[in-house]
């Protein structure tokens, strides 16, 4: 059910609020670009710093605007098993496709805190589940044998799997049943290469075209050309990490005039610096960028 190319959507936000014109035009953009499923308020969406009602009306405008051409997933893991199935049951009720659900972060479960919070929030609801691997975010990491301890539970469909470790990824393709998504851009190909079968991008919210190219020809086998894609956009899936998610990639969409520059406290705009490697990166992947305002014509 959730394979290929998903995209972890930021949220556009003007003022002091989400901004729902912003996220009409990135789905949109990146439905035009071939993505194959959308998550909504993940750890890109800055779904830590919105409230529920924020996300309620968030989630509802984007099913509305969906309208079915592919999964909407919402990001509805905390830290906080009650609150998680709360945010999981607001999730199927407004009628979304499934859910994600994160670790939990900065409690620090162990393995059988994760079995025990995981099964709690899946048996809540009748959403497909994926479930999200993070340590980087989330100071906990999930191994392959916690997660075959929750496979048998019907809904929990997918894992997203972004420890960094080509090992663990492939352990858990051995181990486990469930679908095996790809967490971080610059792993999609090696990712696919061990079992995957897709990957949920931060890359896709900019170069939806050219990240489906790298899932459609790294799972038909197409190696080769799968490869000459990968290489291309690594400079890209770098740069899109050079400070934290989401700042560089809203930075560059806000350059390609999608959305507005604008980050929840404590997340505060990418520094110069960064702006000028992040444009770099995006030319030589090949993204067109509409020229600056008031620049000279040839």
């Amino acid at each position: 059910m959730f394979e290929g190319l998903m995209v972890a959507m930021v949220t556009p936000f003007r003022g002091s609020a989400p901004d729902l014109d912003g996220t009409d035009r990135i789905i949109e953009f990146m439905l035009g670009g071939g993505v194959e499923g959308l998550v909504i308020s993940g750890s890109t969406g800055e779904a830590a710093t919105c409230t529920l009602e924020e996300r309620r009306a968030l989630w509802k405008f984007a099913k509305e605007r969906v309208r079915g051409r592919v999964p909407l997933v919402a990001g509805t893991g905390t830290n906080n098993t009650a609150e998680s199935i709360a945010i999981t049951r607001m999730a199927e009720e407004l009628g979304l496709d499934g859910a994600m659900v994160v670790t939990p972060y900065y409690n620090k479960p162990t393995p059988k805190g994760q079995v025990a919070h995981f099964t709690a929030v899946a048996k809540s609801t009748r959403l497909p589940i994926i479930l999200y691997n993070v340590p980087g975010r989330t100071a906990t990491n999930t191994l392959p044998e916690t997660l075959e301890q929750v496979q048998d539970l019907p809904n929990v469909v997918a894992v997203k799997e972004a420890s960094g470790s080509l090992d663990q990824a492939s352990a858990v393709k051995a181990r486990c049943r469930f679908t095996l998504l790809s967490g971080d851009d610059s792993l999609t190909l090696p990712m696919i290469a061990v079992g995957a079968q897709g990957v949920i991008s931060v890359a896709g919210n900019v170069a939806p075209r050219e990240m489906r190219t790298l899932c459609d020809h790294a799972r038909a086998g197409r190696l080769t050309e799968a490869e000459a894609v990968h290489r291309r956009l690594l400079p890209l899936f770098k740069a899109l990490f050079m400070e934290s998610n989401p700042g560089p990639v809203k930075y560059l969409m806000s350059a390609m005039r999608l959305i507005e520059n604008q980050l929840r406290l404590p997340l505060v705009p990418v520094e110069p610096a960064s702006e000028t490697a992040i444009l770099k990166a995006a030319k030589a992947a090949g993204l067109a960028l509409p020229e600056p305002a008031g620049a000279a014509r040839a």
